[in-house]
């Protein structure tokens, strides 16, 4: 028997919605910043259309997970082929170990860190947002509680809108597609306890590194995942099942 999933309140509401509402592309990774910021997407009365990036990554369970998240939410997406044949990132290439989580920080940036990968991944998206006609492009890029890469930080994405006026024929015409980063000055907990408003599926997102059938709990993502839990005085739904 088929079974449809549950849906949250605001997915069943936003299904409701006539066409002619705003359009938008979301970056879906399948983590916990991406899923939240596809509700706040939808929360803001956009009818989003969702980009999943298999890159090279070595698992592949976050993408797995960014399509379980865009069918709950009822957005279509799509899984766009690319590959960076030069690695460069522990993400990318199985003889750089992925470390554990650097404790007391570091100042520099971990080899987790996959070269321009966010500028890569925007280029794709206000390519695809320019034509299609959406206004907005959503990325879950976090400033406060995140591992130290340059391209999550505000004067990134300043500076990146700035070439989206001038590098655009939308921007050129003076109605140039925006990037919002709802999240980029949000601790963890404040995420977590603004999704939790809106039911944002948190036990089908994925954090790790690594993949598996439970987290790692020891790379740089799982602690900052667990952080924010422990912050907001919530159990993480992907470790109820490691309790006693």
């Amino acid at each position: 028997m088929n079974r449809k999933p549950c849906l949250s309140p605001l997915v069943a509401k936003s299904r409701q919605r006539p066409a002619s509402e705003k359009r938008a592309v979301v970056l879906l990774s399948g983590g916990l910043d991406s899923a939240t910021t596809l509700f706040y997407a939808l929360k803001q009365g956009y009818r989003p259309r969702c980009l999943i990036f298999d890159y090279g990554q070595i698992h592949r369970k976050e993408i797995r997970q960014a399509a379980k998240i865009a069918r709950y939410a009822r957005c279509p997406c799509e899984t766009v082929r690319i590959s960076l044949p030069w690695g460069g990132s522990a993400l990318l290439d199985k003889s750089i170990p992925v470390p554990h989580h650097r404790s007391g920080g570091s100042a520099r940036i971990p080899v987790t860190y996959v070269p321009a990968r966010n500028i890569i991944f925007l280029s794709f998206a206000v390519s695809f947002a320019e034509a299609i006609g959406a206004q907005t492009v959503f990325i879950g890029a976090n400033a406060v509680d995140y591992s130290g890469y340059p391209d999550c930080r505000p004067e990134f994405y300043e500076a990146f809108g700035r070439v989206l006026e001038c590098g655009l024929k939308s921007g050129v015409e003076n109605k140039p597609v925006k990037v919002e980063t709802p999240l980029l000055n949000m601790s963890k907990a404040q995420i977590i306890q603004m999704g939790l408003q809106w039911h944002v599926p948190y036990h089908l997102t994925w954090s790790c590194y690594k993949g598996g059938a439970t987290p790692c709990g020891t790379c740089d993502s799982c602690f900052l995942r667990a952080k924010g839990f422990q912050a907001s005085g919530i159990p993480d739904p992907l470790l109820k099942s490691k309790r006693p």
